[in-house]
């Protein structure tokens, strides 16, 4: 006789087990866990809860028929400790990937990681002496008469009407299964324990919950619902096949494929053998094999880890033995819920692939950064700033080594030109304002594309924001950077980049020996021409004070022999053209003279002053892009990089058969 039991002890219940009450005694080797569990604790009084539990037992009696024992026992639970191996590592690595993830990644696609990392935390919890089986199969296939061959008892109902099973029935051969079935969510009223035979095999099955469920093809949409719910909760399946539909599509389709990568955990029992005539079992054996490695799955043959695939007769009893005994094999490895948890990790990161697993090496190399310097420094015209620069400095030279004269005639012809130092030049026309700023647009672009490249889609798309999110406002600090005046050593300019619409007075780009430089004619990002002078005192060479006294004194010496030359016409002074006439040629021949060797003299300085003025703008400009585009980019990889090992460690160490 089967007995009903409740073993889920309320709230204010006694632990005890009404299964227990309910199954005749039977002797048994009691171990060390059985004779701690079976003490209770000191001081603790269970009256109450017993009593309540015998009256809730008697209605139950009442109801079923079933005579009441008064033996009564402990619940035997051990918290489950996966067995050693990379499962805890995994899943620790697959609860840092999703919270890396979060911020990145959408809810539906960490669903299922989440999933079966709460089903990890809960199946931990339970009991790891138990092995939660589901025999599940199609209408027909005789899946609940191979569930009462293995009890021993008629527990879940056989016959022709369809369907029969429409609520899984569960079969505990050992106590302390409550927590388990509660987490099946199987009712006290369908929890029963087999019929005992005392039998090694019955022994063998000793820690084996069996979970008859109802047909996974049922016209019942309730019916495949819980089919469903419990598939994913349980350590491992019987699928039940029979020679009729074992290659049923909605069999392999919506079930045997999907999980191929949990074959480990997987029985195949092709049943109704009986039925089959001569050698057509095996036929439909080696067929049914086909199909299933069609779908992917692994077959546990030849010593190898995979599905096992039998045939038997749950009607006649032909195979059921054999099955029981692989059954017991193992339930007493222990080991189902791990890998049940481990192919359950194996599915997420498979799912979770396409967003984590890159096509190639993306990142930023160092010819993307060059380029993105070099647009940026044609954006804020480097190179035009330096050829200004080194103008600037000639001019300089020209006007501290000139002739007067001819500085006199250059001022008045400067002065009738726009742009001049007394004429401030004009801002950009529209279309150079808009070629600027596009410029630095066409940069960021660019180098997000080159970060980005090969990276996983929801990746790729917050590289392309961070570098969007940096680039505002970009094009405006680049053209303040120009124009702002800073340190010689260049920390200026990195102020300066944070700092666009600030407001400033005289602004200027810090040249060389702490000069301000204003690139000549060229539209900034912004599209502001600027004037192009280099203020302040350039540094001179230690010649220069030289030449300006050689300068000078030709020039006295021209003012000298014209005065004398003056003096002897008007005859204040005696006549004698030769000397003053000689003086003066000199003055006049070595003032262009000296303004010509100090052009000379000026060249290289000047080559280096303005080739020093375009470094540092171009530094400054690179500088300015890397803190607002480059590093929020190289952020993003870094957090990418983060989650890729995070992931490698979820699958490196993959035990499921694929």
């Amino acid at each position: 006789m089967t007995a009903v039991i409740d073993e889920g002890p309320g709230r204010g219940e006694s632990p005890t087990s009404h299964e227990d009450r309910n199954r005749p005694h039977r002797s048994r080797r009691r171990t060390p866990d059985d004779l701690r569990t079976a003490v209770p604790e000191a001081g603790r009084d269970w009256n109450d809860g017993l009593i309540a539990r015998r009256a809730a037992a008697k209605e139950e009696d009442a109801e079923t028929g079933n005579a009441p024992n008064d033996e009564v026992r402990l619940p035997q639970v051990e918290a489950y400790v996966p067995s050693s191996g990379p499962l805890r590592p995994r899943l620790d690595a697959l609860r840092e990937l999703v919270g890396l993830s979060r911020a990145r990644l959408d809810r539906a696609t960490l669903a299922e990681a989440g999933r079966v990392l709460d089903e990890a935390a809960a199946r931990r919890r339970l009991s790891s002496r138990h092995t939660v089986v589901a025999i599940a199969g199609a209408t027909g296939s005789g899946k609940s008469t191979l569930f009462n061959s293995l009890a021993g008892a008629q527990i879940s109902d056989t016959g022709l009407r369809r369907p029969t099973t429409s609520a899984p029935i569960a079969c505990s051969w050992t106590d302390g299964a409550a927590g388990l079935l509660d987490r099946l969510a199987i009712p006290g009223r369908l929890r029963r324990r087999p019929q005992p035979s005392g039998s090694d095999a019955d022994e063998a099955l000793q820690g084996l919950v069996l979970v008859d469920l109802p047909d996974h093809d049922s016209a019942a949409t309730g019916h495949r619902d819980q089919v469903d719910r419990v598939l994913a909760l349980v350590d491992a399946v019987i699928w039940v096949v029979d020679p009729e539909k074992y290659a049923d599509a909605a069999l392999h389709e919506r079930y045997l494929r999907p999980l191929a990568g949990h074959a480990e955990i997987t029985f195949v029992v092709l049943n109704q053998i009986d039925r089959l005539p001569g050698d057509a079992a095996d036929q439909v054996l080696d067929d049914l094999r086909r199909l299933l490695d069609e779908d992917g799955m692994a077959l546990g043959e030849h010593g190898e880890p995979g599905a096992t695939v039998m045939s038997l007769s749950a009607l006649s009893g032909e195979g059921v033995g054999e099955l029981r005994e692989m059954l017991g094999r193992f339930v007493h490895e222990r080991t189902a819920a791990a890998r049940r948890l481990s192919a359950d990790v194996d599915a997420a990161a498979a799912r979770l692939r396409p967003v984590y697993v890159a096509e190639g090496r993306p990142g930023l190399g160092e010819g993307a950064r060059e380029e993105f310097a070099d647009r940026l420094a044609e954006a804020v015209g480097a190179a035009a700033a330096g050829q200004a620069a080194e103008r600037e400095w000639r001019r300089n030279a020209g006007r501290a080594c000139g002739t007067p004269w001819l500085r006199l005639w250059r001022w008045y012809e400067s002065s009738r030109r726009p742009g001049s130092l007394e004429r401030p030049a004009q801002p950009a026309p529209p279309e150079e304002q808009l070629t600027a700023r596009q410029r630095v647009e066409q940069a960021v672009r660019t180098v997000a594309g080159e970060a980005a490249g090969g990276l996983p889609g929801p990746w790729a798309q917050a590289v392309r924001e961070a570098a969007v999110n940096g680039a505002e406002g970009l094009p405006e600090a680049l053209d303040e950077l120009v124009g702002r005046a800073g340190s010689a050593d260049g920390r200026g300019w990195a102020v300066s980049c944070f700092s666009a619409g600030a407001a400033g007075g005289a602004q200027g780009s810090v040249g060389p020996g702490g000069s301000t430089v204003v690139a000549t004619g060229v539209a900034g990002a912004s599209g502001v021409a600027h004037s192009g002078r280099v203020g302040g005192k350039p540094p001179r060479p230690r010649w220069w004070p030289a030449a300006v006294l050689a300068q000078a004194s030709m020039t006295v010496l021209q003012i000298f022999g014209g005065l004398w030359l003056v003096g002897q016409i008007v005859g204040a002074l005696e006549p004698g053209f030769l000397t003053p006439a000689l003086v003066m040629l000199a003055g006049i021949i070595g003032g262009p003279l000296v303004e010509w060797s100090c052009a000379a003299a000026a060249r290289g300085p000047a080559r280096r002053y303005g080739q020093e003025v375009e470094r540092q703008l171009r530094e400054a400009a690179a500088a300015c892009g890397r803190a607002r585009v480059l590093d929020p980019v190289a952020a993003e990889l870094v957090r990418y990089r983060e989650v890729r090992e995070r992931y490698v460690t979820v699958t490196e160490f993959s035990t499921t058969v694929r």
